[in-house]
């Protein structure tokens, strides 16, 4: 009986050797053929291995373009000399439009100086949100500036980051175009450059980007740290940057002085997707300003809304749909009575709007609202944002020719729940006589 027992274990030890043996076959197969897909795909291991076992991001964030907030925390020095950034302002405010159908990137840059009213009723520079209300409030001021519903993500990111991930991979080759010098003792900020090409580390090269004392101010600050930024990601793409010591030290970093939202399963899938992004192709513009001026808040900076909202739209937001060309017979099932359609006037020439309602209104639509947009709009929109099908379509149909031509935008961001079609008249129409002609 004993030496029954004793025999017993011997098919189980058999069996997991069996297991392990297997197992490991399995995985030295799929290692060598990540090892095959990387050599044919000219780029490292672990890219390839990332790659692999990374989740397609329209099944992570089940859409196939997301908006990103990126903002750059600055600091102070508190009574001891130590950097703090608990009640710091956002240093860097940057939108990011990621398409995962088209596989691109762009990027919108806001001033922080920019002029806007905080939740309170304050009048204040954009960037005072953060220290303000924290990270939920950021994320509404900005969006309410940008005119967008909302961030799919956040992500603060603390500027001793920008300096510790500089260093790690080993400093940073950075061609200056003017002389700069400038000298804060108390915000330990010393910048000393001369024109030309510069090896710096991770404080020259923060303070590099954060130098704003030139005839551009904030917006020359803007493309300066665009700059650094595309060249730390150019050497981050070199094979020597992604092995296994530098991921970890990387890693390690962004777990130190990064606060985001996202998962990691979320993070790991857009590394793998954009892990092979050429930042050439990555479309960069700044939110421009058309008057600065001295308030309670200091002198802060006037955007232009007109441009402002072509780059959120060009940059951030889906591209909008051809006008589509339902049939006749679908339009005349659609009774005019059975639309609310708001009419606003964009064009900044008074009772514009009054005209097209009038016009509406004759041809049976129930008019909901007749008011002024919020901004001068350079195109003519219509929103559709109501179930019934093809309302927006009717409601085009009915206009003057010029409308014909006009994208029916389904996104609800700009439309009030109190009607169905919302149509907003831009300075384009003032261009064409035939709508002034049919309206009178």
């Amino acid at each position: 009986m004993g030496k029954h027992l004793a025999s017993e274990p011997a098919p189980k030890r058999s069996l997991l050797r069996t297991i392990l043996l297997a197992l490991g076959v399995g995985l030295m197969a799929a290692a060598a053929g990540v090892f095959g897909m990387s050599l044919a795909k000219h780029q490292n291991f672990l890219t390839t291995l990332t790659q692999a076992v990374a989740p397609d991001p329209r099944e992570v964030f089940g859409k196939d373009r997301i908006v990103v907030l990126l903002m750059g925390k600055d600091y102070d020095y508190d009574p001891h000399d130590y950097e703090t950034s608990k009640t710091a302002r956002s240093d860097v405010i940057q939108v990011y439009g990621m398409d995962f159908l088209n596989h691109r990137v762009n990027e919108l840059s806001v001033p922080r100086d920019m002029d806007v009213i905080l939740p309170d009723g304050r009048e204040a520079k954009i960037n005072e949100a953060l220290s303000e209300g924290g990270i939920p409030e950021a994320q509404a001021v900005i969006a309410k500036f940008l005119e967008i519903p909302a961030f799919d993500r956040y992500v603060v990111l603390r500027i001793t980051a920008s300096k510790s991930i500089i260093d790690a991979i080993g400093g940073i080759d950075v061609r200056v175009q003017q002389a700069m010098d400038y000298d804060d003792s108390w915000g330990h900020l010393h910048i000393h450059f001369k024109p030309g090409l510069h090896h710096m580390n991770g404080e020259q090269a923060v303070s590099y980007a954060r130098f704003r004392h030139d005839e551009c101010g904030d917006p020359c600050r803007i493309k300066r740290q665009q700059q650094v930024l595309r060249i730390i990601v150019n050497k981050l793409r070199d094979n020597k940057f992604n092995d296994l010591a530098h991921a970890g030290t990387l890693i390690a970093i962004f777990r130190r002085n990064i606060d985001t939202n996202m998962t990691s399963t979320e993070m790991l899938s857009l590394a793998a997707t954009f892990a092979n992004l050429d930042p050439k192709t990555i479309k960069t513009a700044q939110v421009p300003y058309v008057d600065a001026r001295d308030t309670a808040a200091g002198n802060v900076l006037i955007s232009d809304d007109v441009a402002k909202k072509k780059l959120v739209l060009g940059l951030l937001l889906p591209t909008p749909a051809p006008a589509s060309s339902p049939r006749a017979d679908q339009l005349a099932n659609i009774a005019p009575a059975s639309v609310r359609v708001q009419v606003m006037n964009g064009t900044g020439l008074p009772g514009e709007a009054r005209k097209v309602a009038n016009a509406l209104h004759l041809k049976g639509f129930m008019i909901a609202d007749v008011s002024n947009a919020s901004a001068a709009y350079a195109a003519t929109e219509i929103h559709d944002h109501t179930a019934l099908m093809l309302a927006g379509s009717k409601v085009r149909a009915a206009l003057p020719t010029p409308f014909r031509n006009v994208p029916i935008l389904t996104d609800a961001a700009t439309t009030p729940p109190t009607s169905d079609v919302t149509v907003i008249l831009g300075r384009d129409l003032l261009a064409a006589a035939a709508p002034q002609a049919s309206l009178k």
